[in-house]
Order: structure tokens, then sequence, then C-alpha cells
């Protein structure tokens, strides 16, 4: 039984973000080589690439662009390949899609739709092409909200809970012998990314004195989450687990 990530190389796309960069401080700690991807932000990406590089001696390397680009894809798979077998990727890219006013626009919409569910999904089938005959695990993020309808989230949700279904086709078609394994972590409120100055602001407050959770999210809890799913001997596909404290089971609370 193989319990350890050394060695097995995996990307990350978003993976210096709030919760990107967590997740690799994570694997990278257990001699993961890593391939970081990332949008737009080079100097943040080449801050979280350094401080990994500081303290262990994995290989990680940076690929920026945007997933919805088929050279930005190939890029990852490409990295990923050339530091050995690929075995792990875990998408954390995406886009909040919050409408700048009122109901969401056509291309808010669209825009969500390519971010949040095309280029991920198009990413997981490059990737699982790049397996050949190995097995691999594939983690999608998805979202509380791709799990209960949360008013004003049409723009961002829908294509989260598409990612869920996403994820249940891929893993029956490339589960069995191949044991491509395929699930979805879905954070609640985290203090981490857009969500942080959310929670700086009090917006969400309620949730904490009302009693629905006990604690807003860490990075840590969905980095947990996702270490989980990459587990080398894990025998779980297919599913979605939800990091939320426990907030989507308090409807009833939320809409009072």
């Amino acid at each position: 039984m193989t319990t350890t990530l050394a060695g097995r190389v995996c990307v990350l796309a978003g993976g210096t973000g709030g919760i990107g960069s967590v997740v690799a401080r994570l694997l990278h700690d257990e001699g993961a080589p890593l391939v970081l991807g990332y949008r737009a932000d080079h100097a943040r990406a080449e801050r979280v690439a350094s401080a990994l590089r500081a303290t262990g001696t994995a290989a990680v390397t940076l690929v920026g662009g945007d997933l919805h680009d088929t050279t930005t894809r190939r890029a990852l798979v490409d990295a990923a390949v050339a530091l050995g077998r690929p075995y792990g990727l875990v998408v954390l890219a995406g886009d909040p899609a919050r409408p700048k006013s009122g109901a969401a626009t056509t291309d808010e919409i669209e825009r969500s739709l390519r971010d949040n569910y095309v280029g991920p999904v198009l990413l997981a089938r490059d990737f699982r092409a790049a397996l050949g005959e190995g097995s691999g695990a594939i983690v999608l993020l998805s979202t509380m909200q791709g799990c209960a309808p949360f008013e004003g989230s049409l723009a961002y949700a829908v294509p989260k809970a598409a990612i869920i279904h996403a994820a249940r086709i891929l893993a029956k078609e490339w589960g069995g012998p191949g044991d491509v394994r395929v699930n979805v972590v879905a954070p609640g409120v985290t203090a981490a990314g857009m969500a942080e100055a959310s929670i700086r602001s009090g917006k969400y407050d309620r949730f904490v004195k009302g009693g629905v959770i006990a604690r807003f999210g860490r990075p840590e809890d969905v980095a947990r989450a996702i270490r989980f799913f990459l587990e080398p001997d894990g025998y779980v596909t297919g599913q979605i687990l939800v990091v939320d404290g426990g907030l989507t089971l308090r409807r009833d609370v939320l809409a009072s």
C-alpha cells in the first residue's frame, strides 16, 4: 500500500492562489514535484514557487495562461511530463463571476461557463490522455453554491454544479482497470481569495453568530480534503466532499 506522494508529479491549476498555495505547500512538503498554473499574476506565482523551492528538493514549475486556451492546457501537461510520470491534477482555477450590478449579463454568464466549467473539464481530459495506461487522481473544485440554491449566484453556481456532474461522468468513463479517480471538493465560506475580503467586511458574520457554523473555513481545511482524494491507494471516485462546516445543511436558517 502506497501512502506518499513523494516523486508523484502533480499539476495544480490555480496553484498560486489563496487555497492553491496552501495545497501546493502540503504536497510539496510530501515530496511531490509540482506544476503550478496561474492566470496573470506572475509576481505572486514566482513568490509562491520561490518559497517552495527554498524549503524542499522537489521540482516546482510555473505555467501561466488561461485554461480555456489550448496552448495553456498543453503547456501544463507538457511541464508535468517533463518532470516525470504525471499522477495528480487539481483544478482550483476559476472565476467568482460576481455580476457588476443586478442580474448577470449574457457576457458574465458565458465567461463564467468558460472559466468555471469548460476550461477545467478540457484540462481534465488532456491530463487523462497524458496518463496513458497509468493510474491517477483528478480533483475538481466546485463550491457549496453548486450544491444548494443560493440567491444571486446564477452565473457562478450553475457551472460549478455542472462540474460535479461532469466529474461523475468522467469517473465512470475512466474508472475500472485504468484506475483514474475523479472527485470534487466543494468549499464553503473560506478565508481565502475573494471570500476573505467578504469575511473581513462582516458579510458572513451572521452564519457564526447565528450558530449555523462553528467558524469560517480555512485554506487548510480544503487542502486536507484535496489530499484525501489524491491518496495513491485511494478507493473513492465520482464523489463530492463539501467542506463548509455544515452550512448547506442549514438552509432553513439561511432563508430566514
